[in-house]
């Protein structure tokens, strides 16, 4: 099996463009000191294409990227928050 991912280029002015894959699903838990990721096969690539993304030399330290379930994660998740190291 072979996937394909395209991470765009990172720009200074704009910053980073996140690709979704289309019916991506992503529920984030956390129970007793425990984090789960639960996604489809749409999530699961979304996720790593943002990871990749934040990973380009140019993205800055200290970058993050915020997920909800206002913001892309399905009812009742918790905070999701990448940040660059």
């Amino acid at each position: 099996m072979n996937i394909k991912i395209e991470i765009p280029d990172y720009n200074i002015n704009s910053g980073i463009t996140y690709k979704w894959e289309n019916n991506f699903k992503i529920t984030v838990k956390y129970s007793v000191g425990q984090v789960i990721i639960n996604a489809n096969k749409e999530g699961l690539e979304s996720l790593a294409n943002h990871f990749l993304s934040i990973a380009q030399d140019e993205v800055p330290i200290g970058f993050h990227l915020h997920l909800d379930e206002y913001n892309s994660l399905e009812e009742g998740s918790t905070e999701l928050i990448i940040e660059k190291a």
